[in-house]
């Protein structure tokens, strides 16, 4: 997405009535699914859930084509500002590896997925376990290598369709100016292709109340209380991570984390209401302007950041694979949870603050490592919403505090514009305040 697009992208109007409507279905689900576990079990019970699942997959791959392929093919114009860009994107790899390590280690120690192995359906936790489903280290790089690019779209191949989509960035990338039409193309196309997902989100009511009936049928109402410990895990974690890890760096530059929370707590509720961290960008970027931001820093380190800078969604990704495999009683090697947080740091690349693009992230990281993991996407679509707001609100965060730091790092903040902003909670409207303080 260009920040343009971001910048002029209302907030969706429908989004709490859809918020309302996934909530209603989740416990209509949950409540069929303890009192009525026959009717909950049943083949349209199921396919509500999976037919959801599909039609997100269905849009997967062209979707990761489109937003990895714009994303390195716009890194041109941060090419032009030179080290600014850099610094930025250095920032964003740093921190982006520490949330998705994060995850991983959190659904290590906490295992919010246990429990749920043993009510699996023995059968079908056995399919991981036949000879030759893990791929040795020859096999899986040999893997990466379409034998043909329509072939890797094909099989929805994601670890092929990503290698494609880097090769042809850069490739457009070298073009420069003659391959601005291209350009202009594929953002439209990743438009038009979370336009597909927008539509598709509104059936999310049917699928989370498929699924959840589903679960709990099969399951037992102990999975609600595995699916509450996954839930519970995933915002411990992001205040562990925004208060602590972002927390530090913040005291590095000079400010405290705490009262900047407070300076864009408007932002946040917008956010909260909206589900999409998009919502809130103008705002947002206007406040770190009068809290002492260059604008030049601010217009390039936020926008690209919406793209690079997911820490939310990189957290999200590593936690929830590792909940699946241990829900579906998949052990996962050392080897295998570090292709999770290679592939996750670049599926989350483009999954902006759309609602549904960190679930659609979640199935290209899944699919990567093995693509009979993707179907256990259906475990979680009944909380997945719950943890959309904390997604983006992490995000949110997480760009806020890089644009300060990488004003800071290129000696372009005013750190007595910092200050008083902090200790005053300046709002960009309030210009007497604002020019009080130059």
């Amino acid at each position: 997405m260009t920040a343009a697009a971001i910048a002029e992208a209302p907030p969706r109007k429908n989004a709490h009535s859809l918020y309302l409507q996934v909530l209603a279905a989740i416990v209509l689900g949950a409540l069929l699914g303890v009192y009525f576990p026959d009717i909950a079990q049943s083949p349209w019970m199921e396919a509500m859930g999976k037919g959801f699942v599909n039609l997100i997959k269905m849009v997967i791959a062209p979707i990761i084509f489109c937003t990895i392929v714009s994303g390195i093919a716009h890194l041109e114009s941060a090419a032009k500002v030179g080290r600014v860009g850099m610094k930025a994107l250095i920032y964003f790899e740093v921190v982006s590896t520490i949330a998705l390590a994060l995850g991983l280690l959190v659904g290590n120690v906490l295992r919010p997925g246990e429990g749920f192995s043993g009510k699996a359906d023995p059968a079908a936790v056995a399919k991981f376990l036949e000879p030759g489903a893990q791929r040795t280290p020859v096999e899986f790089v040999l893997g990466v290598i379409p034998d043909s690019v329509i072939g890797a779209f094909a099989k929805a191949d994601i670890l092929q369709v990503l290698l494609f989509s880097i090769l042809f960035g850069f490739a457009l990338m070298a073009m420069g100016e003659r391959g601005r039409a291209l350009r202009g193309f594929i953002d439209e196309a990743g438009h038009a292709m979370f336009g597909v997902i927008a539509i598709v989100m509104k059936a999310a009511p049917i699928g989370a109340f498929g699924a959840m009936g589903y679960t709990v049928g099969k399951y037992g109402s102990q999975s609600l209380l595995n699916l509450a410990w996954l839930v519970g895990s995933f915002y411990v974690t992001s205040i562990l991570f925004v208060i602590v890890a972002l927390g530090l760096v913040a005291r590095i530059v000079g400010f405290d984390i705490l009262r900047f929370l407070a300076y864009i707590r408007d932002e946040l509720l917008i956010v909260l209401g909206t589900s999409s961290s998009e919502s809130a960008l103008p705002q947002l970027m206007e406040k770190l302007e009068r809290l002492g931001c260059s604008k030049s820093v601010v217009g390039l380190v936020v926008p690209t950041g919406y793209s690079f800078n997911l820490d939310g969604t990189n957290i999200y990704m590593t936690l929830t694979s590792l909940f699946i495999a241990q829900a579906l009683g998949v052990h996962l090697t050392g080897g295998q949870q570090f292709v999770i947080l290679t592939v996750a740091m670049l599926t989350s690349k483009g999954a902006s603050g759309v609602t549904g693009a960190g679930f659609i992230t979640l199935g290209a990281t899944l699919s990567s490592i093995d693509p009979r993991l993707a179907p256990g996407m259906a475990i979680v679509i009944g909380v997945d919403k719950f943890m959309s707001e904390c997604r983006a609100l992490t995000n949110i965060c997480g760009n806020g505090v890089a644009a300060i730091v990488v004003a800071w790092w290129e000696g372009e903040l005013d750190h007595g514009k910092l200050a008083a902003g902090l200790a005053r909670r300046i709002d960009p409207s309030d210009v007497e305040t604002a020019v009080a303080t130059e």
